[in-house]
């Protein structure tokens, strides 16, 4: 009976090979593409449920809480972060954080410092950034809604006026998809926009990331929502607005003499001057710095 289950399984296996057509295969094919596109947006929104665009600021010490059966190494780096910084704010991981932590950030730091002077010039380097773009040959029909966009959120935090808002109102509004998905689309043409201008400077770092031509790599991974940024896509960003960012590194690595050092990195723009603020003129010192653990960046406040 076994040799005849065994016939009767090839026999149906053969008629379902003489049936499945070209067409049926693509079908299935597609359909278990759907499928899984189906599962990695449950996915999705479940950790939008878990973890917001932007979270709360925390103290310090809840990175430590988190680190507690971990790498001891990292454990003392953070304690070595501890004499620095007071707080973080942590950012929802879906390859949008960097540009994510920047927009908070900078908005941040002009809500509370009210400076005028910088607005204006990053709002004239940003009339650069348009020009830029069109002379690349972009239609502005395909990116004026996320400039005008992020002009109307710069404006806003500048007091004084019916359309000013607080700061809660700020974060309310950075979690809200339908403004803070534009704003980090905004940031996305503006920097794909510096690493096409600046093509020859860029290309020997892209070439050392991927194999793939600048255009390329502004296609596939700066252009679209989800893609992750690295030192690349920092420095055209800082260049291309003129805004100094420091980047604070926490990983598992050690110095030659097991001495433990965090270290950090001062992205300070050079194809632009930096803003006219004093602060800026005189020490290009960042009023930005984000957090970089392994594929992710949050916010951090000094102390």
């Amino acid at each position: 009976m076994q040799d005849q289950d065994v016939d009767v399984d090839v026999d149906v296996a053969d008629a379902a090979k003489e049936t499945f057509t070209s067409s049926e295969t693509d079908d299935w094919k597609k359909y278990k593409d759907d499928d899984i596109m189906q599962q990695h947006s449950a996915i999705q929104a479940e950790q939008a449920v878990k973890v917001p665009f932007l979270g709360d600021k925390e103290p310090l010490s809840s990175l430590e809480a988190e680190y507690h059966l971990g790498n001891s190494i990292v454990l003392k780096k953070i304690k070595v972060l501890s004499e620095q910084y007071a707080a973080i704010r942590r950012t929802r991981g879906d390859g949008n954080c960097f540009f994510r932590s920047f927009m908070f950030g900078y908005l941040e730091h002009i809500l509370e410092s009210q400076d005028h002077n910088e607005v204006q010039h990053i709002k004239s380097n940003i009339e650069e950034c348009k020009k830029t773009l069109q002379s690349l040959g972009y239609a502005e029909f395909t990116f004026e809604d996320f400039f005008a966009l992020f002009l109307e959120q710069l404006d806003s935090v500048l007091q004084g006026s019916e359309d000013s808002i607080s700061h809660d109102e700020l974060l309310c509004r950075s979690r809200d998809p339908s403004i803070s998905d534009y704003v980090v689309m905004f940031f996305r043409f503006v920097t794909s926009g510096e690493i096409r201008k600046r093509s020859e400077f860029f290309e020997p770092f892209i070439l050392g990331l991927t194999n793939t031509s600048v255009e390329q790599f502004c296609k596939s991974a700066v252009e679209p929502m989800g893609e992750e940024s690295d030192h690349v896509q920092i420095i055209a960003l800082s260049d291309a607005l003129g805004v100094p960012i420091r980047v604070v590194y926490l990983d598992r690595s050690s110095c030659e003499d097991n001495s433990i050092n965090v270290n950090h990195h001062d992205f300070i723009p050079t194809s632009r001057e930096v803003g006219n603020s004093d602060v800026s003129k005189t020490t290009n010192r960042p009023s930005i710095t984000l957090l970089y653990r392994p594929g992710h960046y949050d916010i951090l406040y000094p102390k």
